[in-house]
């Protein structure tokens, strides 16, 4: 199994297998997105009706995803991109306003993805695991993609950047825009499929399958260090 192989939709099958990209510390960046208190914390199993016990078992998979491999791979990427001298970036969910009246649309429609997440309150607030150290930069979004609607685009020109490693949640929404609108700025685009999450795998795979070769490549984090020479 191959990055070069791997996660094709129809419209790729049978195409030449793609060249390694060309990734060089000093003009590429790696992008956590949305990896959350809100999105991993947990109520006690035993405290929950049936109805919600079930919701419960249904996302214990992702939990367990996130846990066991997307965090720990991302920050021992994030150690091995930082002893690099690659630039880290962070971005999370948020709204400026108590009330969530700054958020997008699709951020105000009824159902799972209507959060209400005030900036300085603990639920919005990176994973301690994956958190920026020193000046590494963290963006605060109203939107699913990180460069609509935030500065992230001028950021990376204006720190001579030309490819973004992303990594984080959701692979099927808020990773998932951030890549297509990166790929529209015309920056070249890794997704690390093993420091991502969807709720559910088959979401999750059948993202990367839409995904991978029209906006972006899709590896695994241990491909991306033997390219980069980042052991």
């Amino acid at each position: 199994m191959s990055w070069k192989t791997d996660f094709r939709s129809i419209y790729y099958a049978g195409a030449p297998e793609p060249d390694d990209p060309v990734l060089s510390p000093k003009d590429t960046a790696l992008l956590v997105i949305d990896v959350q208190n809100t999105y991993l914390d947990r109520p006690d199993r035993s405290g929950l009706d049936d109805i919600e016990k079930v919701a419960f078992d249904d996302w214990t998979p992702f939990h367990d995803r996130m846990n066991n491999q997307v965090i720990p791979r991302t920050a021992n990427l994030l150690a091995k991109a930082r002893a690099a001298g690659m630039e880290c970036l962070f971005a999370r969910i948020a709204c400026h306003t108590r009330d969530g009246r700054d958020r997008s649309l699709s951020q105000k429609l009824p159902g799972w993805n209507n959060l209400l997440l005030p900036k300085n309150d603990k639920p919005s607030q990176l994973v301690p695991e994956l958190c920026p150290i020193g000046d590494e930069i963290e963006i605060t979004k109203t939107t699913d993609s990180a460069l609509t609607g935030t500065n992230l685009r001028l950021i990376l020109h204006n720190l001579g950047i030309k490819n973004v490693i992303c990594t984080g949640i959701f692979t099927d929404q808020c990773v998932s825009s951030t890549v297509r609108s990166l790929a529209d700025e015309s920056f070249g685009v890794i997704v690390l499929e093993d420091c991502c999450a969807a709720g559910s795998d088959e979401l999750h795979r059948k993202e990367l399958e839409i995904i991978n070769m029209i906006y972006c490549h899709v590896m695994s984090s241990a491909e991306l260090v033997q390219i980069m020479g980042l052991e």
